[in-house]
């Protein structure tokens, strides 16, 4: 059985700034793999309205579509998650927290670690972390 992973925006932005290091790897690997990526409607929102950004421009659209379109497509979309209200170092992070409990997920993949607990019932991990885990499996 494959993970359940729940993926920050930041990670997304990344792959398609930076092609071919690691957190597009790390996204290639978990398609490749058939992972389950969770989301809601607040995490597809999120993932759409920062790629939308001016300073996102230099993005190639049609490469923005078809990695959003692989996340979402080939994802879980949880529907409605339970709220948590636990301490956050950054609330907007407060929706992927949410979304990785609902949805039992193995780990949240991230480029701020620092801002995640590390207490829940999930693990916290950069995309390199996530490839080195991958690695083992």
């Amino acid at each position: 059985m494959g993970l359940r992973l729940v993926i920050d925006t930041n990670v997304l932005v990344a792959a398609l700034l930076t092609p071919g290091r690691t957190p597009d790897r790390a996204l290639a690997a978990v398609f490749a793999r058939g992972d389950a990526v969770l989301y809601d409607s607040r995490v597809e929102a999120e993932y759409r309205a920062v790629l939308a950004r001016p300073k996102f421009r230099a993005i190639d659209p049609g490469r923005a579509d078809a990695l959003l379109a692989a996340l979402l497509g080939g994802g879980e979309d949880l529907g409605s998650v339970d709220a948590w209200d636990g301490a956050m170092t950054d609330s907007d992070d407060r929706i992927f927290v949410e979304v990785a409990l609902s949805g039992r997920a193995d780990a949240v993949v991230t480029g701020n670690a620092r801002h995640y607990p590390t207490h829940l019932a999930f693990a916290v991990l950069s995309p390199a972390a996530l490839l080195e885990k991958l690695a083992g499996y």
